[in-house]
């Protein structure tokens, strides 16, 4: 570990005089207030008191709306609010969460983000009954910018308990969202905070494979919080330059470094094509929204990533619909069951 510390924050113990609720909400913001009022209340309606819960929004110097007003209207008192004095940029927001959490479970809930009803009962009970448990999580859905059910995650097992071999399951490839874990505060301490050579995405999918590569695992199969996708994380500046592919592959490499050294060549390849593959099928929804310079970089850091014959062949009919698009004509229907393949093989 201590070649990483560079690059890992540490995340030091609460000092033996503060006080220690069981759990600390911590709720990173940054220009989403329009849905931190909604968060707020999913969270507040199954809070215990403050002795039991320390509920915490941290703003990385929101430019575009007033979060510390919603905390007030919302929060009367119960929830605390802490500005960045600076925009420190996603990932130095979650560490600072981290480090002013002073629970022993820590949740680190996006500001846009929901939890279900019954989400912290479920998991105080893992935690109680299993204290060689690092980390538990349960299964999740996504909705839309309106609140709208998307998808189900998938079911990793059909009944809750510790998911055996998981570590290397979470390598081959993000499995989870961040509502949905909630971590032991002394996993943080020993293992730091989250990864700054990972810049705008994936950094999340770092942590949770470094955590199950050290502790136990814990998997609720019952869907206790929701993930928000929105429209606007298709088009971020790290989509535009390729670095949002460039950071997975960071990730991926940093993970295949904790894997056993006889199964890493054969999971990394597999990870490797799976990116690719959710790059693809990144950029055909692009190509939808009318973009087409963003495919073509996309579709090139898919290359740098993986060129087994999934890729390089969606590749290809990814370039055929990039000409296709350009030149305002629809895909000839001959194609679109290759095209429907390469994305249900996804």
């Amino acid at each position: 570990m201590s070649g990483e510390t560079t690059w890992r924050d540490p995340i030091p113990p609460v000092p033996e005089e503060e006080p220690r609720p069981r759990w600390s909400v911590m709720i990173p913001t940054y220009n989403c207030a329009g849905h931190l009022r909604e968060t707020l209340l999913a969270v507040l309606a199954q809070a215990p008191g403050p002795d039991e819960m320390q509920i915490e929004v941290v703003d990385d110097c929101s430019t575009a709306d007033d979060p510390a007003a919603v905390v007030a209207e919302v929060g009367g008192g119960r929830v605390g609010f802490f500005r960045q004095p600076r925009n420190l940029g996603h990932v130095g927001n979650f560490n600072t969460c981290l480090r002013r959490s002073r629970g022993r479970l820590v949740h680190l809930l996006h500001g846009d983000d929901l939890v279900r009803p019954g989400f912290y009962r479920a998991m105080a009970a893992v935690f109680d009954g299993h204290p060689e448990v690092g980390a538990a999580f349960c299964r999740h859905t996504v909705v839309d910018e309106e609140g709208r059910h998307l998808v189900t995650s998938y079911l990793e097992r059909g009944e809750s308990g510790i998911l055996p071999g998981w570590h290397e399951e979470l390598a081959l490839g993000q499995r989870l969202q961040a509502p949905s874990i909630a971590v032991r505060r002394q996993v943080y301490e020993r293992l730091g905070g989250f990864d700054r050579r990972i810049r705008y995405y994936g950094e999340d999918w770092e942590m949770w494979t470094r955590i199950a590569a050290h502790y136990p695992v814990w998997y609720v199969a019952e869907p206790l919080a929701s993930y928000r996708m929105h429209l606007s994380s298709l088009s971020g500046r790290s989509i535009r330059t390729g670095e949002n592919v460039q950071d997975l592959r960071t990730a991926m490499r940093l993970n295949a470094a904790l894997l056993p050294p006889e199964r890493e060549p054969e999971i990394t390849r597999r990870a490797a094509e799976s990116i690719a593959l959710g790059v693809i099928s990144r950029s055909r929804r692009l190509f939808k929204r009318g973009e087409l310079r963003t495919p073509l970089v996309q579709a090139r850091e898919a290359l740098r990533t993986s060129r087994s014959p999934r890729v390089l062949a969606g590749v290809a009919l990814l370039g055929a619909q990039w000409v296709w698009t350009a030149a305002g004509l629809p895909a000839p229907a001959r194609f679109l069951p290759f095209l429907r393949k390469t994305r249900d093989a996804r």
